[in-house]
Parts: C-alpha cells; structure tokens; sequence
C-alpha cells in the first residue's frame, strides 16, 4: 500500500510515517522503482503499536528496543517487564497527583473560610503557613523516621 492509504487507515499524517520511518520503527519499506515507498499490510499493526506506547508514555527508544524487527519475534519477558514498569511509574504519578490534588483542595477550602475580619494578604499567609505548617511537619516525621536513634549514655 502506499503512503496515503497507510496515513487514512492508521490515522497518523503522512510526515509522522516519515519520521517513524527515519527514526527506526517501521522497517519493512520498500522502495518502488518511481522512488514511491510501499508498506505491507503488517505496517498498519506496527503503527498501531507505536501510537499505542507513546500515549502510555514510551519513549521513541524504549518502543525501538521493545518492538522487533519480526513481529512474531516478541521478546515477552523484556515486553511484560516493559510493561509492568511503566504501570508502576503510573501508579507513582497518580500517588503524587492524589497528593498534589489534596494539597490544593485544601487551600481553596482556605481561601473559602476567610475570617472577615483578615484581608487577603492576612488570609494567604494564614492559609499557606497552615498548608505549608502540616508539609513541613510530615517531612520531619519522614526524616526523623530514618534517623538513627540518638545514642543513650552510660
């Protein structure tokens, strides 16, 4: 197939297919006497595939070193352990975005609670010394979780 019918069945533009093509992940191009290039019908699963990991946050050289040349080839322990990385490195990220997102709802619930008697600025350092006061009191419960106990004299 060519190009065009290659960019309307995946999706993808024209000069992404070109660019996946210089970059090293779709292989199997042939080259036409007319310097046209001609994909085979596996180049739409290939580039299913490579759209599909970089939404899930693969890199161009983690998906290179991921995707063989021969799709019946799979590396599957090297795949599933890909795999399982990238699941942990999401469960991290949404742990951090949990975190941040209580942080911040916190503060709107600050901000919301003025006193009428404060001005802004007042209510800002009021609310930021009380979000800030409980991060700074969690960090030196963490830190002095793994201090060493102090030593006892004799």
């Amino acid at each position: 197939m060519n190009i065009g019918e290659l960019a309307n069945r995946t999706g993808l533009t024209q000069s992404r297919i070109r660019f996946y093509e210089r970059e090293g992940l779709l292989t199997t191009v042939e080259r036409r006497p007319n310097g046209y290039r001609a994909y085979p019908n596996n180049a739409v699963l290939v580039l299913d595939l490579i759209a599909t990991a970089q939404k899930a946050g693969f890199s161009l050289d983690e998906i290179r070193t991921l995707l063989p040349s021969d799709l019946a080839d799979w590396k599957h322990d090297a795949l599933i352990a890909a795999l399982r990385s990238r699941v942990a490195d999401i469960e991290a990220l949404e742990r951090r975005l949990a975190e941040s997102k209580a942080q911040l709802v916190a503060v709107i619930a600050g901000i919301e609670s003025k006193p009428d008697d404060l001005d802004c600025a007042a209510n800002a350092r009021r609310v930021l010394s009380t979000v800030l006061g409980k991060e700074i009191d969690s960090a030196r419960t963490v830190a002095s979780d793994h201090l060493p106990a102090p030593r006892q004299r004799a």
